[in-house]
């Protein structure tokens, strides 16, 4: 799957075909950004929470990246750990001059996230974390209008008409959720006029 396939496994084709070629477009325009606002430079160690098959790798081939990830990931092109952030990492405070994580912290159930951000926080000494914003009218994994804004018992079965097709519980951040969970200031990416996701940062400090 090219790294430009954001929907490489959607279920529904046509959403995917219409929608991967935009999400890929806004991640490049996201990235672009990404040595600016985290001050990351050359040698510096990252940490890819969530890494996926590829993760950050995809665009940043080049960094020293180590992936964490709750599924085993054999074919993960460099450092890998299979872990639950929340239940702690096996590394030292400040190990990682960066922890990112992007399109994560959703999936995490509400009780954990703030397991999860002391983690992330506990490790790097800088953190970039991107979510998808709540307030946007198009739920990104589904791809389905206003989903995200229907309680679980409505959701649920119109799920299956959605991109992704199987079920999986999702709960969306606001941006003052976010900026509380992780303590730093929280970036908006945009399409046009409205917030399509949110990104909290803290650029990397000086050892």
């Amino acid at each position: 799957m090219a790294p430009t396939d954001v929907y490489g496994t959607a279920r529904s084709r046509t959403r995917a075909r219409i929608a991967s070629p935009l999400a890929a477009r806004a991640r490049a325009r996201r990235h672009a950004q990404f040595f600016g606002l985290t001050g990351l430079a050359p040698g510096m160690q990252v940490l890819d929470v969530g890494c996926g098959a590829i993760g950050l790798r995809a665009l940043e081939p080049e960094l020293e990246i180590t992936g964490v990830d709750l599924v085993a990931r054999p074919n993960y092109p460099g450092p890998f750990l299979q872990a639950d952030v929340t239940a702690g990492l096996p590394y030292e405070d400040g190990t990682f001059d960066l922890v990112y994580s992007s399109s994560v912290i959703e999936h995490v159930p509400r009780e954990r996230r703030g397991a999860f951000a002391a983690e992330v926080g506990r490790v790097g000494r800088g953190l970039y974390v991107q979510t998808p914003a709540y307030s946007f009218p198009v739920e990104p994994h589904s791809l389905l209008p206003f989903a995200h804004w229907l309680p679980t018992r409505i959701r649920r079965p119109l799920w299956r008409f959605g991109a992704q097709g199987h079920w999986e519980e999702i709960d969306l951040l606001r941006r003052d959720e976010l900026a509380r969970l992780f303590g730093a200031p929280v970036h908006a990416e945009r399409l046009g006029p409205l917030a399509k996701s949110w990104i909290a940062i803290d650029p990397v400090t000086p050892r």
